[in-house]
């Protein structure tokens, strides 16, 4: 991950968006694959990994932007992981109250919010260095990027892989799923047609930029 200046970003608009398109955690830096590839076999699965981890990243990033001047540089990096591992505790417990299926459906994976590398990367190239307000709503973008890229590969393998959409049926009863699709090489064939996706949008919008460009330069 990019290490940002050691300056006080102005609030803007970008602040927020930058981790739903230029940054975002999955499409563009690669980060977090693990729970992207395991829990996405459905909808719902998705979007609780999603929230539980922007609620980790979020209130993790706030804590240290707060305490940013009193952490030591030397162990800055333990400080970082226990204060994540104090939410993720936190999330732990709580999808366990909420829905024992949905804790056993997560698994590990909800302890392994820890080892996540876009929380830790955030909180040591962002929320070290921001105050509270441009750490909240950059994380809170950061978030959001994680989970909509979640919720994209969660939706397309179920309902092709169960013909479903949030448990709710869509095809008729002799619509025969594709069984890959929830199973592990279906988790890898989704996100391959997403990242195509994904860097033909980039690159298209590069490109028109560069013609507009190019074009105004040529009106002068």
């Amino acid at each position: 991950m990019a290490q940002l200046p050691n300056i006080q970003e102005n609030l803007s608009a970008d602040t927020f968006l930058r981790g739903l398109w230029e940054e975002n955690p999955v499409f563009v830096m690669l980060l977090g694959m693990c729970p992207v590839l395991a829990v996405t076999n459905t909808t719902m699965n998705a979007i609780a990994m999603g929230l539980a981890t922007t609620f980790v990243l979020v209130c993790s990033s706030l804590l240290v932007s707060l305490l940013r001047n009193w952490i030591p540089r030397q162990v800055r990096i333990a400080a970082y992981i226990v204060i994540i591992a104090t939410f993720v505790t936190i999330v732990d417990y709580a999808i366990q109250a909420i829905s024992l299926e949905l804790y056993a459906a997560l698994g590990a994976f909800i302890q392994l919010i820890v080892a996540n590398c876009v929380i830790l990367g955030r909180a040591e190239a962002y929320a070290s260095k921001q105050r509270l307000s441009a750490t909240f709503i950059n994380s809170l973008g950061m978030g959001a990027g994680f989970t909509l890229a979640l919720l994209s590969l969660g939706t397309v393998r179920e309902i092709l892989g169960n013909g479903t959409i949030l448990g709710f049926g869509l095809f008729p009863a002799d619509f025969q799923p594709w069984v890959v699709m929830i199973l592990p090489p279906g988790g890898f064939f989704v996100l391959g047609a997403w990242l195509l996706l994904f860097n033909w949008l980039r690159l298209r919008k590069e490109r028109g930029a560069r013609e507009l460009l190019g074009a105004s330069a040529n009106a002068r």
